[in-house]
């Protein structure tokens, strides 16, 4: 796949995220110069002026930002400015530090030395993470992590094991005291399952003796999205246990008809069949409990469009039903398959900072690997809590060792 196919192929409508933008004016502000013209002086001072300009306009955005909370505290979020220039921009629960976050990520990054590549959208992706992060550290502190699964935790398709780097950074989250959520598609109603994906950090947080009991209770599994929910259970042969609904379920949540989410999935499961047959895809439906979707055939692989093409397919029909508009639903890609669960991760997340006895949203970080608009379940949890958007499990890994930096960092401030 060339550099520019990839190029067209992300700027697609329904692949394309709206504060993306905030790329356009780096490129209009960027100066490429000769490289047989430049010296070392000439270099430095020209990294030096490009560094102010780019800081100035991320400046700029934060106090859009702040405009925008400004407004949402006052009950008129239509009315900032950002909204104007963003539409379908969404609720902020912390300030942006953006331009503490470039200088940070300047520093390693070496963005403003570049003369003839942009700032990139993955530059921009990992200041707005740093950017979060910060509004968390300076703020209220976090309370919860919630992570996605596949691409987040591992890669696609893998587990959890022994020797994944994340699992020391887990650990040390619960040493903190505070709470993780593994919030995933994956759904199972059986506990063996979940304990065969994430055995690796199951069997280190069981055998970590610097985790209390009441530690070690702090980790869950919120399974199907927003479906099924387990608890870390020492004494347990899976580690984990089922937590039964009535535990768990947010109000809203309690008011969901068994007929309605039969019907839904009636309607979803049909779109399904009929892209099947459409698209000629190599693919079997797999109806569950709470969900449906489509999974390859053995030895075959569906194409990155045919995903793309069934999911926004599934997704339309499913929301202009009947049904659709009474119920919560979430179809998405899965990488080598299409499923539409019941509820999205915004309520999984909410379900997990309720169950910890009301957590809020400007205290929860949800790390997942799918914010685009459309065909992504972690695009919801914007809705429920602040995010940071990552691209590997390698990324969450840096996320989190860059989280206890400037914890450590703010910590020395504030003495």
């Amino acid at each position: 796949m060339t550099t520019r196919y990839r190029v067209e192929y992300a700027l697609k409508s329904h692949r394309r995220d709206q504060l993306g933008l905030l790329a356009v004016p780096f490129v209009l502000r960027s100066q490429p110069t000769a490289v047989y013209q430049e010296h070392s002086l000439m270099l430095a001072a020209v990294a030096a002026d490009t560094h102010q300009r780019y800081a100035e306009i991320l400046r700029d955005v934060e106090r859009l930002i702040n405009d925008h909370i400004a407004h949402q505290k006052a009950g008129t979020a239509d009315k900032s400015k950002l909204k104007q220039l963003v539409p379908t921009v969404g609720p902020f629960f912390t300030p942006l530090m953006l331009e503490d976050a470039f200088k940070y990520q300047d520093q390693r990054r070496y963005i403003s030395r570049r003369r003839f590549v942009a700032p990139s959208f993955n530059d921009v992706r990992l200041t707005l993470n740093t950017a979060q992060l910060m509004g968390l550290v300076r703020g209220n502190k976090i309370r919860l992590v919630t992570f996605d699964g596949d691409v987040t935790l591992y890669n696609d398709g893998c587990c959890l094991t022994e020797e994944n780097p994340v699992i020391h950074r887990i650990l040390r989250l619960l040493r903190q005291g505070k709470k993780v959520g593994i919030v995933t598609a994956a759904g199972y109603t059986d506990a063996t399952k979940y304990y065969g994906r994430l055995k690796g950090l199951l069997e280190s947080v069981s055998q970590d003796d610097r985790l209390t009991q009441d530690q070690k209770n702090g980790l869950i599994v919120m399974g199907g999205e927003s479906n099924f929910l387990f608890q870390f259970d020492q004494f347990s042969p899976s580690l984990l246990t089922y937590v039964k609904r009535n535990e768990w379920l947010l109000d809203d949540m309690k008011l969901w008809r068994e007929e309605d989410i039969e019907e839904l999935l009636n309607v979803a499961e049909a779109s399904l069949r009929e892209c099947l047959t459409n698209l000629t895809l190599p693919a079997a439906v797999l109806r569950k409990a709470r969900a449906v979707g489509i999974y390859p055939l053995d030895g075959q692989k569906m194409h990155r469009e045919q995903l793309e093409e069934t999911v926004l397919v599934v997704q339309n029909t499913v929301a202009r039903s009947d049904v659709g508009k009474r119920l919560p639903f979430c179809a998405f890609n899965g990488g080598n398959d299409v499923f539409v669960d019941i509820g999205d991760k915004s309520w999984g997340v909410r379900a997990c900072q309720s169950y910890f006895g009301g957590i809020e949203r400007s205290t929860t970080l949800h790390v997942g690997d799918q914010f685009l608009s459309a065909g992504a379940n972690d695009f919801k949890a914007r809705l429920a809590c602040t995010t940071a958007w990552i691209a590997s499990p390698l990324e969450t890994v840096q996320l989190l060792d860059e989280l206890i930096e400037l914890e450590n960092d703010w910590a020395r401030k504030t003495i």
